[in-house]
């Protein structure tokens, strides 16, 4: 087992639930090579290697997360995402990926294990999140997750892209496409961004986040992604506790 340096051992550690799909793949990427943590754990239904020093895989069994044993893992910071694996990546299938459901139970478990600061990213159809909730708890189950005790809590509201429809009568296939024409009507500031620039906005957020509760809606989101300078528009948010108004 290689030393730990002590530049190392002074960084915080990551643990990750749902590293799948193509968000999950590049949260992963661009925080485990970072050189923010001085290391990585990702949940998977069983071991298996992963060719870099710097991430490791921890190995969950079952979907009862309240069995799981408490793992002794220098963990501060996890990360939860909801992306389903690719189905034509073997590996991403290996990985463990929660469903909304057991974000409570989740939660709990990552608490136990000593994690202080829970970063959630949290998918929502565009236009059907009323205006009152983007900036605040939308559901029992967050107020649950606030109420944990975590030093930290970040909450992204990200955009999820609506999938094509797939089979189904001819009925349904048309009133599909019907529907799809309101897509046309939701403003570009709550529209889907590139898991590119999520995962970055998730590391910059990271390095200056205050200790409370942080809800992130998609208008501030995209905001973010396309200013010239990242930082800028998340140190603005953070000092006045509102988001900017898009452009």
């Amino acid at each position: 087992m290689r030393p730990v340096s002590a530049a190392a051992a002074a960084r915080p550690g990551l643990i990750v639930a749902g590293a799948t799909g193509a968000l999950g793949s590049e949260v992963l990427r661009r925080l485990a090579g970072s050189g923010g943590f001085a290391h990585t754990h990702v949940l998977a239904h069983e071991p298996m290697s992963t060719g870099l020093a710097q991430v490791s895989i921890t190995a969950v069994r079952g979907e009862d997360i309240a069995a799981w044993p408490v793992r002794p893992l220098p963990v501060q910071t996890g990360v939860v995402m909801f992306e389903p694996p690719r189905l034509y990546h073997d590996r991403e299938r290996a990985l463990w990926t929660p469903q909304p459901a057991q974000l409570p139970a989740l939660a709990q478990w990552l608490r136990r294990c000593g994690v202080q600061t829970l970063v959630l990213v949290l998918p929502h159809a565009p236009g059907r999140l009323p205006q009152a909730l983007r900036h605040g708890l939308a559901s029992i189950d967050e107020q649950q997750v606030a109420a944990l005790g975590f030093e930290r809590v970040l909450l992204v509201r990200s955009a999820q892209k609506q999938l094509a429809p797939r089979g189904g009568s001819l009925p349904e296939k048309v009133a599909a496409w019907m529907l799809s024409a309101l897509s046309y009507m939701i403003p570009s500031a709550a529209q889907p961004v590139r898991p590119a620039g999520l995962a970055e906005f998730v590391d910059v957020v990271l390095r200056v986040l205050p200790p409370g509760i942080h809800v992130v809606a998609p208008e501030l989101l995209w905001q973010a992604v396309q200013a010239p300078r990242m930082q800028d528009v998340v140190r603005a948010w953070l000092n006045t506790g509102q988001p900017s108004p898009a452009d």
